[in-house]
């Protein structure tokens, strides 16, 4: 039995921007559409129109682990003067004296959870129950309700490496329209730290502009950083390469690789406080996992491929190991022409 919650955004009259240009704030060419140049500590949010955030999808399945989801989208929804809707998918596949109990039960518990975040929370908070499959439930839910985002907690770990293959999270994440955010981590604030995960394709800038449009970390400080693989070095030492020749060779393709990500960074719609490109270490999931750990961040951003579909970019690859590994939360964003 799965649970979901949902969470709709209504910005606060007058709340276009967080800072003034005064206090350091950003500024805007008009020129150059929804382009932001932030300062220091600069808010990054784009202008009103492009910048607001209607609903948010929280999935549950009332365990410890949705807990975090509900904490984060509430977290999200009282930041942004959001109204909440809590939505709990009960499993149909089953006799009616099975559904019926299981149904009214989390009608009950959802209602009261829901007038206990508007009287204790101050968060406008509705909910809803849906029989059906989970997955499917989930995906025409947020379609119904024409979700922003969809937030869902940390799938159970196991010690199979493909644990989370074939999971309600997994097929979700797969076949979402909208962008989906994974609270792996104990939410207790806005986020304090972003790195984003670039490949030099369009999906990494879908991913910054969906992390923009979403005002998930308008005040965060924000990494873009490329893992580099270097296949060629494994060849040069079966060919005796000198160490030192080895190292040259690293170093420049890692100095290239950096040029490469700043001239890419400038398709971003805001403008990183700083982009960092290193030669991975294993593999390219381990090495954003590594950066991120070191930079202290709470949030992790992915971008998924159009072409290749996000089973196979997720199955196996970047995506899933990072999903399946990292300690903080992560944005899956899908490619543009999926939402259409």
């Amino acid at each position: 039995m799965l649970s979901i919650s949902f969470v709709t955004v209504r910005p606060k009259p007058g709340s276009r921007f967080r800072r003034s240009r005064a206090k350091g704030g950003w500024w805007c060419d008009p020129a150059d559409g929804p382009r932001l140049a932030p300062q220091s500590g600069a808010s990054r949010n784009l202008n009103e129109q492009e910048s607001k955030m209607k609903t948010i999808v929280v999935a549950t399945d009332f365990s410890t682990r949705s807990d975090r989801a509900i904490r984060r989208g509430l977290l999200l929804a009282r930041e942004a003067g959001a109204t909440l809707w809590l939505l709990h998918v009960v499993d149909g596949d089953r006799p009616a004296y099975l559904v019926v109990p299981d149904t009214q039960a989390a009608e009950k518990a959802l209602a009261e959870a829901a007038q206990t975040i508007r009287m204790i929370d101050g968060v406008a908070c509705e909910h809803r129950v849906v029989t059906a499959d989970a997955f499917e439930g989930i995906l025409s839910a947020t379609a119904e309700m024409a979700a922003d985002l969809l937030v869902i907690g940390p799938h159970r770990r196991q010690i199979l490496r493909d644990a989370f293959i074939g999971t309600t999270a997994e097929r979700v994440i797969r076949d979402s329209a909208v962008p989906v955010l994974m609270a792996n981590g104990m939410p207790v604030g806005p986020y304090r730290k972003v790195l984003a995960a670039s490949d030099l394709s369009a999906c990494s800038v879908e991913a910054v502009t969906a992390l923009v449009r979403l005002q998930l970390a308008a005040e965060a400080p924000f990494i873009v950083f490329r893992a580099v693989d270097i296949p060629e070095v494994a060849l040069m030492m079966r060919a005796a390469t000198t160490v030192e020749a080895i190292r040259h060779h690293i170093a420049a393709r890692e100095a290239a690789a950096g040029d490469e990500l700043r001239a890419f960074a400038t398709t971003f719609p805001i403008k990183p406080d700083n982009t960092i490109a290193k030669v991975a270490q294993g593999s390219t999931a381990e090495a954003i996992l590594k950066e991120a750990a070191m930079a202290g961040v709470d949030l992790v951003v992915i971008g998924t491929r159009g072409e290749t579909g996000l089973a196979r970019f997720l199955l196996g690859s970047v995506a899933e190991a990072v999903l399946q590994s990292s300690p903080v939360d992560v944005l899956v964003v899908p490619p543009p022409e999926r939402a259409a």
